[in-house]
């Protein structure tokens, strides 16, 4: 039987290099550890159980290590999501029936619309509540 967990062993270690990613390396650890089983006459079914064990809990550790180190710390907004909270001056007049207005947040001009659908004037200052496409929608800052 050793030679089964040898192979299997061999192929995964094979696997893993032919293939990039962590396709096959929690299946290492496991065969060497079944392997080791057999010189210690270990029944097969117990072999088979912490074959499956160790792998098992290795994908799961892995996972939950891995994730932890790819999982973005802080994420920056994107710079639309930045303009979300902010306060703009209408540069054109807004009008949702008419599919018109423009306000000018940050340095940068932008398609807006009304929230509620009122009509706001140029001049008037927004709060930005969100982006719809390429569209800020606003309401009047309070």
């Amino acid at each position: 039987m050793q030679y089964v967990w040898l192979g299997i062993l061999v192929f995964a270690i094979i696997l893993e290099v032919a293939i990039p990613g962590l396709i096959s390396i929690w299946f290492v650890p496991a065969a060497l550890i079944s392997m080791l089983l057999v010189f210690c006459n270990v029944p097969i079914y117990l072999q088979i159980i912490v074959f499956l064990g160790i792998s098992l809990i290795l994908i799961v550790l892995s996972r939950t290590i891995w994730k932890s180190y790819l999982a973005p710390k802080n994420a920056e907004p994107t710079n639309a999501d930045a303009l979300i909270g902010k306060v703009g001056i209408v540069t054109e007049a807004i009008d949702n029936v008419n599919a018109v207005g423009e306000v000018k947040v940050s340095g940068q001009h932008w398609s807006a619309r009304s929230k509620n659908g009122e009509s706001i004037d140029k001049g008037i200052t927004v709060k930005i509540l969100s982006i719809e496409g390429v569209k800020l929608i606003c309401e009047k800052n309070k």
